[in-house]
């Protein structure tokens, strides 16, 4: 147990070492082990169902009291088919194919030396996050699988959930025989213990920060570990003037509402003045209960939608909101995108195969899609299991960073007795 009476740097200190001596041991644990310890943890999650759901039950009443938006609100509650969910992750991370050991390039030197670089895990990885207790979960999952150690700071909306989360999580990883120090919370919600764990480069690898914008920005301020950085969704559905009208409102409406709360919603439609049916789109928009901000031409369209601000455009809504504005083509809209987009997700809906093609190679997002919803923007979806988050980055991992993201890699040189002249 950890001591609340340290001060924060004391805290992380003694967490910090015990995760270095847990990950020590993670990394050389079976794969076979490790499967093992996260279908133990995913049964765990479920067999706590109704202690989880009790403690998100506090947390929601907290939470309302505080005045949080719906679509925090949204973010921040399980159910039983979310604790569930939580579950199944924990256990598809179990069943992928294991990344460590795996020779990523081999060669032979002229001199007879074979130099080949193989995957191993990073260490101890931070993670700094807000609102979604599942990612307690996830990041315990994903970090173990890939053989390392991790140190959770959660937000304190989410703290009773986050800590009964936690609480199942060690107990899977303790029945498969691995430390439970491999998985620590950090047990206060005291802001002076982020800025702490940013700074202990001494048993800290990587920090991955999930949440808003004030605190990525902060991480990257004070860390003085490397980040694994996720910006802001400001992600954009560009409807073409060839694309099919049917799929462009399925896939607007579906980009924008689905779920508003999370980051691959779409928070800006650009229309080509070409596409003729952008009334309807608009109208099928407001009709799924959206606010519209619009440029003068959508504003003509329906008299529900509201003036657009420049300030629209770069907004990351995370509501029940969007901006759309009218664009001459996929160069207008592609330089609309360079200069509002945060680089995570954006989206040409269009029949037309080359102009789709340009927009793919010309969009410079870590994911860019054709004819999909940007809420397909999440590592699940893509196959890789559960996801840290969706690195906005262009160093070390970039889009959905799953197992793989959690590793690095050494040289290993095998020689014959070789020396240098």
């Amino acid at each position: 147990m950890n001591d609340l009476t340290q001060t924060p740097e004391m805290l992380i200190a003694t967490m910090g070492a015990r995760a270095r001596r847990a990950a020590a041991i993670v990394a050389q644990a079976s794969d076979a082990q490790k499967a093992d310890a996260l279908r133990r943890a995913a049964q765990a999650l479920r067999d706590q169902a109704p202690a989880i759901i009790a403690a998100n039950a506090r947390d929601m009443d907290n939470a309302r009291a505080a005045g949080l938006s719906p679509a925090m609100l949204d973010r921040l509650k399980l159910d039983e088919g979310r604790v569930a969910g939580a579950a199944a992750g924990v256990e598809q991370v179990a069943g992928l194919d294991n990344p460590l050991g795996s020779v990523i390039d081999r060669h032979v030197r002229p001199n007879g030396l074979e130099l080949s670089r193989v995957r191993v895990p990073l260490g101890v990885i931070g993670i700094i996050y807000e609102s979604r207790p599942n990612v307690t979960a996830d990041a315990a999952a994903l970090c173990l699988r890939a053989g390392n150690a991790v140190i959770l700071r959660g937000g304190s909306e989410a703290k009773e959930s986050n800590r009964a989360i936690h609480a199942a999580m060690v107990e899977g990883i303790v029945a498969a025989g691995l430390p439970a120090d491999a998985v620590q919370l950090v047990p206060t919600t005291d802001r002076a213990a982020v800025g702490a764990l940013l700074r202990a480069a001494e048993f800290i690898d990587l920090i991955v920060p999930r949440g808003g914008k004030s605190l990525v920005a902060r991480v990257q301020d004070e860390a003085r570990v490397p980040v694994l950085a996720h910006l802001d969704g400001i992600n954009h559905s560009y409807v073409d003037g060839a694309a099919d009208p049917a799929m462009a409102q399925a896939l607007v409406v579906n980009a924008k509402m689905r779920r508003t709360g999370i980051c691959g919603s779409t928070e800006t439609v650009l229309i080509d003045r070409a596409f003729g049916q952008a009334p309807a789109l608009v109208r099928a928009l407001l009709d799924a209960q959206c606010e519209v901000r619009g440029d003068a031409a959508v504003q003509a369209m329906d008299g529900r939608v509201k003036a657009a601000a420049d300030a629209d455009w770069d907004t990351e809504y995370l509501d029940a909101i969007v901006s759309v504005r009218m664009v001459d083509g996929v160069e207008d809209a592609i330089g609309h995108i360079a200069a509002h987009a945060s680089h995570h997700t954006d989206a040409i809906i269009t029949q037309d195969e080359t102009v789709a093609e340009h927009f793919l190679n010309a969009v410079d997002s870590a994911i860019v899609m054709w004819n999909a919803s940007t809420q397909f923007a999440d590592g699940g979806e893509f196959g890789l299991g559960a996801e840290i988050g969706i690195s906005t980055g262009r160093l070390h991992a970039r889009g959905p960073v799953a197992l793989e993201g959690l590793t690095t890699y050494k040289w290993i040189v095998r020689g014959t007795g070789q020396t240098r002249p």
